[in-house]
């Protein structure tokens, strides 16, 4: 049988079956393109080669990162920065040129006063003040020897930033049973944040709380005398006397009991003398034994000595004996000098739940009462803010050339403690 002639192998492609060697060659052809674009296609990997791309072995896989170990429990610590400030006393020049400052329908404004201070008050979390005379709406203004002052002064005390009132000093009674009603009714109407103590309805009155930053403080007063004015039935509340020891001890140790810390304010000691007493010694440990943790003293117009006593249960109890004038038209240049008290009181819970109290970083920043020619201009400065130029121009030179400003540092360097007092 004849075969038809041998044509080009292409037609033969078109036509019929390729021979073995050609469709070899192109299967070859075929798998160099695929590998040369990476693939056969979607969904249809090649199979990797060799023994490089096969799957690790389980020996090779790395273990899982292991979970962060819980943090260790933390102690909590609360701290409260607290301020103590002595007498503010107010005499008529005071009042007279608070009237004559006022404006809108306010009949008073005292905020001159205390204005240079405002700033360095903002940067406590509670500031107690001894306000010395009673602050009422309703009686008329008086001065020295019976004072009643305006209930603008209070007011514009809270705005400098002093919530905690000490109330209990020889003056409370100086307007009898109607002074105390009077003064009652105008504690009442401040707003809610305010703290009064030392003027007690009953013995049994609760003890005042306050509570700062997790922090309570427990806030007590009481006065050596009130100028031999005595208390009578007609009074609505009445001061606790620093010879009532048995009511005292029963106070604080109730306060104790209820609060983080204790501050006690003391009005004590001898008018115009820089010298502690053996009784306010005596009587400043009593109280840290009963519980206290700071004791504020106040009354002698001049400044006093500050300490660390160590109560009965061990605890460090700060007692600064007297803080003298913050404000007053007193006529001697000591009663022109006062300070004011800084502390902190830190509170500090550990995980298993026990509690550390302490009182830290107790100072006395000197203050410096300032008027010009009469008494007027009446004001209060930081003796840090204060200048030699303000100083040559105080009115109490008239009465004593050598008031100065090296003469004010010269004073609180001689009756403070050097580990307490704070120029600047």
């Amino acid at each position: 049988m004849s075969h038809p002639p041998a044509g080009p192998p292409g037609r033969h492609a078109a036509r019929g079956r390729l021979p073995l060697w050609c469709a070899g060659a192109a299967v070859l052809a075929a798998l160099a393109l695929c590998i040369a674009l990476g693939g056969f296609g979607p969904g249809q990997p090649a199979e990797p080669a060799g023994p490089a791309a096969s799957a690790p072995a389980a020996s090779q896989i790395p273990d899982p990162p292991a979970p962060e170990p819980e943090p260790e429990p933390q102690p909590v610590v609360q701290t409260v920065d607290f301020s103590a400030t002595g007498d503010n006393l107010i005499h008529a020049k005071i009042y007279q040129q608070a009237a004559a400052r006022a404006v809108g329908d306010a009949a008073y404004s005292f905020d001159y006063c205390y204005e240079k201070l405002v700033p360095f008050y903002r940067g406590f979390d509670v500031n107690w003040i001894n306000q010395e005379t009673l602050c009422t709406d309703e009686l008329a203004p008086s001065t020295y020897p019976c004072f009643s002052t305006p209930g603008d002064c209070a007011r514009a005390l809270y705005r400098a930033g002093f919530r905690v009132f000490s109330l209990a000093n020889n003056h409370s009674y100086d307007k009898g049973a109607e002074g105390i009603a009077a003064t009652l009714r105008f504690w009442d109407s401040m707003p809610e944040d305010t703290v009064t103590t030392g003027l007690w309805r009953s013995e049994e009155d609760p003890v005042p709380l306050q509570e700062v930053n997790g922090v309570t403080i427990a806030y007590l007063s009481y006065t050596e005398h009130t100028n031999g004015i005595p208390h009578s039935s007609a009074m609505e509340a009445g001061v606790v006397y620093t010879h009532q020891t048995d009511v005292i001890e029963r106070q604080v140790r109730q306060a104790a009991g209820q609060a983080d810390f204790v501050v006690v304010g003391m009005h004590w000691g001898v008018e115009d003398s820089h010298t502690v007493t053996d009784a306010q010694r005596a009587l400043a440990q009593k109280l840290a034994d009963w519980g206290a943790d700071v004791i504020v003293g106040t009354h002698p117009h001049v400044l006093q000595n500050a300490e660390w006593l160590t109560a009965a249960d061990g605890r460090r109890a700060f007692v600064a004996y007297s803080l003298g004038n913050f404000l007053s038209t007193q006529s001697k240049k000591d009663q022109l000098i006062g300070a004011v008290l800084t502390l902190r009181l830190q509170k500090t819970t550990q995980p298993d739940g026990t509690v550390r109290l302490e009182v830290l970083d107790p100072q006395l920043h000197p203050t410096v009462t300032h008027y010009g020619a009469n008494k007027s201009d009446v004001r209060a400065y930081l003796y840090r803010d204060y200048s030699p130029e303000l100083a040559e121009a105080h009115g109490v030179r008239a009465a004593y050339s050598d008031f100065s400003y090296d003469l004010i540092r010269a004073v609180a360097e001689k009756y403070i403690d050097a580990a307490f007092l704070a120029l600047q």
